[in-house]
């Protein structure tokens, strides 16, 4: 699990240079500045996590359980309660902000989103199957997935087959983006590539679990 966490909201992707003069391809989030609202411990609540918002949201539009949570910790209400899965919370304390710059040394992190929604798609998008033959004798069903089962035995199709189905909108991690640019004053992170989600979508950030600095 990572030791390292914050959210943030994706902007859209454009690119930069290295210091070779090559063209880097990156993605720019906006990592507003996070407030911890609550923290959880293994010995209270059975794991350990941060709950934290970032930004202002008019208290009058709360819901009275939210107002009395933001109020019974003493922070500013924020646009979403979001709770992050860490291994260590002993350094953190309720009202303590955290900034991107935490993430500017870790060379690599893991970014999860919601991924977009595709819709309804059939077996070759959603699951990159070849297709039948387009040579004669196969009679309209180039795109099909092909048989599902067997017959009698055991007379049914076992879960999990991979078919036609809904496409995207699940929850998706992107291992090991590297970090181009952390930069807590304009309040963005770059990092090299691609991340799930579309324009706006609530994005969380932690340092790489696997093969990342710490």
């Amino acid at each position: 699990m990572a030791n390292k966490a914050i959210v943030g909201e994706k902007v859209g992707m454009t690119q930069v240079w290295d210091e070779d003069n090559r063209v880097v391809p990156v993605t720019v989030l906006r990592v507003r500045t996070n407030r911890v609202v609550q923290v959880k411990t293994q010995e209270r609540d059975g794991y350990s996590a941060l709950q934290v918002t970032y930004g202002q949201r008019d208290a009058a539009k709360l819901t009275q359980p939210e107002a009395g949570h933001f109020a019974g910790a003493g922070v500013e209400a924020g646009l979403e309660l979001v709770e992050l899965r860490i291994d260590d919370v002993s350094g953190y304390e309720v009202g303590q902000e955290i900034t991107v710059d935490m993430l500017a040394e870790s060379g690599l992190v893991d970014v999860t989103a919601v991924s977009r929604g595709k819709g309804f798609a059939g077996a070759m998008k959603r699951h990159g199957f070849a297709g039948l033959s387009a040579s004669h004798g196969v009679h309209k069903a180039h795109r099909k997935p092909g048989a599902i089962g067997q017959c009698a035995t055991p007379s049914r199709v076992f879960k999990g087959k991979r078919m036609p189905g809904r496409m995207g909108n699940q929850k998706t991690t992107t291992l090991n983006l590297q970090v181009v640019e952390a930069d807590a004053e304009r309040e963005i992170l770059l990092v090299r590539g691609s991340v799930p989600g579309p324009r706006g979508a609530t994005v969380l950030i932690r340092n790489a679990v696997k093969g990342g600095q710490s």
